[in-house]
């Protein structure tokens, strides 16, 4: 696998883009990341790795997400040169903490530990941080990369025990990371942000269209024609 920034189409905003020039992958299984790709005009297939996420070497929480989402795409790197193309391609993968107090937190997986969450954040602010790995692979396989980090402060209204348990019990907590959502049950207990708000969704949009320009690929050449959609 070799490296360059030399990517073809990196000149495309200079005249019309009637298609979209590449080929997009969401290496995630986040409907949430899906959507918000979908609702900014993006077509994105999705191809999720099996990653073990439990063993990491990071200290801190912007590494660890960085960390955990070049090792989700590099995963899904591999599966795609598997598949040989004729389009460009660019490999997107995610990796969601809140840390809180100096401590990362992940999807809860559990309700004791859901309920244990919800009552710390509660009256607390918190800082989502989402790792983006990005490459970009061209038909003679020649791969560049790029990962950063989002990060967003986040404002937990001062829940009460009655609206912790309530909405624990929805289950929506369990799986999502930070056990909360802003675009589902759990937006009436966010106050505020300071930040990227689709990055509390669990990607970046700006940090996205400035990796890819970091790139060579303008952002255009992602969606294509919005009038043929």
């Amino acid at each position: 696998m070799s490296v360059t920034s030399d990517i073809s189409g990196s000149s495309c905003c200079n005249s019309t883009v009637l298609r979209p020039v590449f080929r997009v992958i969401l290496g995630s299984g986040s409907p949430a990341r899906l959507a918000v790709l979908r609702a900014a005009g993006v077509t994105a297939e999705v191809m999720v790795s099996d990653v073990d996420e439990s063993v990491t070497e990071s200290v801190t929480t912007q590494a660890l997400v960085c960390e955990l989402a070049r090792r989700k795409g590099e995963a899904v790197l591999r599966l795609v040169q598997q598949q040989p193309t004729e389009r460009q391609t660019i490999v997107l993968a995610c990796d969601t903490m809140l840390e809180l107090g100096g401590v990362p937190y992940g999807k809860p997986g559990n309700l004791a530990t859901a309920l244990e969450r919800l009552a710390e954040m509660r009256g607390n602010s918190g800082t989502l941080y989402t790792g983006h790995f990005v490459a970009v692979i061209t038909p003679a396989d020649v791969v560049t990369t790029s990962v950063q980090a989002a990060a967003t402060t986040v404002h937990f209204s001062d829940m009460t025990d009655a609206e912790i348990a309530w909405y624990a019990a929805t289950e929506e907590p369990l799986n999502v990371a930070g056990s909360f959502t802003i675009d589902g049950l759990g937006g009436p207990f966010v106050t505020g942000i300071t930040g990227d708000p689709h990055n509390v969704v669990g990607l970046s949009l700006p940090l996205l269209r400035n990796m890819l320009t970091d790139l060579g690929i303008c952002w255009p050449a992602v969606i294509g024609d919005t009038r043929t959609m």
